[in-house]
């Protein structure tokens, strides 16, 4: 049976900030205060052998990839440690963040709920300090060797920092925008960067390449995990003429903290890892790629974006952050999206109790949605309006309360059992698609939904089989 919940809402998600308040309770801001947490609760596992940044790391985290987060204490050649799989795994996740997994994305939606409804409150605005650990050391001579940065995938073109926080402001109003973005590093000074169409990072920097100016960008790595899910919001629940760090600052129960940088007018996050300073040169293009990106597919070579490096700030002792793109992305993606899509879909159609994005389906390319349609058409009408909700997907899937979303035998036995094509089946052609995906042609692709819900109203001929629940531990069993 899947699990049901519903929005708490602005009042108790304040609520929630200010007893933290109160208690006086220090919010987990960082890295370390994670590893702690994961090693305390045995959801962390340490890798003490050497290892090297081309292909074994990445090698290694595979076999982890779903379960503990995984820290490389020994990185040959380097002093400081790199911390992969933090989003990998749901309930690692929620117990950073306090709650179930099941519940985590209900949780982060509330928290963009609450930012939406007041995004200029004192209480949700970031902060700028003085004593950022980013800034302990300043990095000179600039050097991006000196920073462990692995080599996935068997074809990746270089080393990437593929889960930093990059943080710009719009040339024209000046609001801060935060995102993030796969970088290649190519050079001691020397980045190739991919902005993807339809972000609000490529619009500042195509204004301001109009004007033939650089735009000024921080890249943060190692931040903390409200601010990564702030910075992946879609663009439905983040305004553009809103901070959404705000979003972080109701997760974390406090005000975000940034720093002001040395060389570029952008601010970094204070208490991540390291920053780098830089700018996105206008009129210029250099090779990046390939990547093994979140479609499981190589992303072709070709001429980017290019970003300098003024300078780099980091902590004293460091914890290096990167993913492997698969189910970490699945998971960022999957938690502001489920979050955006339910409340879209609540205020449309009647009866919606829970949406995921199935890692079986990429991340961004397959939604279920669970509902008991009132009435005839409902499940065709939430089909339309997710399509709507989250335009990088291509396939959804509705299926009654009883279906639990999150098991795919569950789903596939839906579909087995209460889909007829004749009736239940929607294809939609030439729509927008993702562009990571290799079967997006020109920006396009066919859409399809499948209705595998039960009949409005439900026959009884529909009625599922069922069992007594009882406690195992009540009863003596010998394995």
């Amino acid at each position: 049976m899947g699990e049901i919940f519903s929005w708490q809402g602005w009042d108790n998600m304040l609520a929630d900030r200010i007893v933290d308040a109160q208690t006086g309770e220090t919010a987990m801001r960082d890295l370390q205060a994670y590893v702690e947490a994961l090693e305390k609760n045995g959801r962390l596992a340490k890798v003490r052998t050497e290892v090297d940044l081309v292909h074994e790391l990445a090698g290694v985290a595979r076999h982890f990839e779903g379960k503990e987060v995984v820290l490389f204490e020994e990185v040959r050649g380097y002093d400081m440690p790199v911390l992969i799989g933090l989003m990998w795994n749901r309930e690692n996740v929620g117990a950073l963040l306090g709650v179930s997994a099941r519940r985590l994305p209900f949780h982060i939606g509330d928290a963009m709920a609450a930012w939406k409804s007041t995004p200029s409150d004192p209480a949700v605005l970031p902060v700028i300090v003085h004593d950022a650990p980013a800034q302990e050391l300043r990095v000179e001579p600039v050097d991006l060797a000196g920073l462990p940065t692995p080599v996935l995938a068997l074809e990746d073109g270089g080393p990437y920092l593929s889960n930093s926080v990059v943080i710009a402001r719009d040339p024209d109003t000046g609001v801060r925008n935060t995102s993030i973005h796969r970088c290649m590093i190519t050079g001691p000074q020397r980045m190739s960067f991919l902005m993807d169409k339809g972000r609000h990072l490529r619009d500042y920097y195509e204004r301001a390449e109009k004007r033939n100016q650089p735009l000024e960008i921080t890249i943060s790595n190692g931040a903390n995990i409200p601010s990564a899910i702030a910075a992946v919001t879609p663009g439905s629940m983040a305004p553009a003429d809103a901070d959404e760090l705000g979003i972080a600052s109701v997760l974390l129960g406090e005000p975000v903290r940034l720093c002001k940088s040395l060389t570029v007018a952008p601010e970094g996050l204070a208490d991540a890892q390291f920053i780098i300073e830089g700018e996105l040169l206008p009129h210029v293009r250099e090779p990046e790629g390939p990547f093994g990106e979140v479609s499981g597919y190589y992303a072709s070579r070709d001429d980017r974006w290019v970003v300098h490096v003024k300078a780099v700030t980091r902590r004293t002792k460091p914890i290096v952050h990167t993913l492997l793109p698969g189910a970490e992305v699945y998971n960022y993606v999957g938690l502001t999206a489920e979050a955006a899509v339910f409340r879209s879909l609540s205020a449309q159609v009647g009866g919606v109790l829970n949406v995921h994005l199935a890692h079986s389906g990429g991340g961004f390319y397959t939604a279920v949605v669970q509902m008991d349609p009132a009435a005839p058409g409902f499940a065709k009408q939430a089909i339309l309006a997710t399509f709507a909700a989250f335009p990088p997907l291509q396939i959804v899937t509705v299926v009654n309360s009883d279906i639990d979303i999150f098991n795919a035998v569950d789903v596939q036995w839906a579909m087995a059992t209460r889909f007829d094509p004749d009736r239940d089946l929607i294809i939609m052609k030439d729509c927008y698609g993702h562009e990571l995906n290799p079967q997006v042609k020109n920006g396009l692709v066919t859409k399809i939904g499948f209705d595998c819900a039960c009949p409005a109203p439900c026959p009884a001929s529909f009625k599922r089989v069922a069992f007594k629940e009882l406690d195992l531990g009540r009863y003596a069993i010998k394995k």
